[in-house]
């Protein structure tokens, strides 16, 4: 009697270390993924951020349409820019690259 309690013992132990080994498992499989994916994602939108921010009149501007122009007036959310004679108005989140003063 006494060997089939240790037996069921030590079998509940193993299971208990079992779940705490997998629960470690997730968390490292967790911190891996945050600093390969989320910093690195945080870091390019901080980078748009202030390209976005940094816009003046007079910089050369690539849309994420692929449209390319001079910036001629910058408003709140959006800019206004003249791509050969053709002045559009393009939503500051939608431009891939600034070339200053063109």
């Amino acid at each position: 009697m006494i060997n089939m309690l240790y037996a069921q013992s030590s079998a509940q132990a193993g299971q208990q270390g079992g779940f705490l080994g997998s629960l470690i498992m997730i968390a490292i499989i967790f911190v891996i993924f945050y600093l390969l994916l989320i910093v690195p994602a945080k870091k390019r939108q901080k980078k748009h951020q202030q390209m976005i921010d940094s816009i003046e009149v007079g910089d050369g501007v690539v849309t994420a349409g692929g449209i390319v122009g001079k910036v001629t007036a910058v408003y709140e959310d959006r800019v206004e820019i003249d791509s050969l004679g053709t002045k559009l108005e393009v939503v500051k989140n939608y431009i891939s690259a600034v070339t200053k003063k063109r």
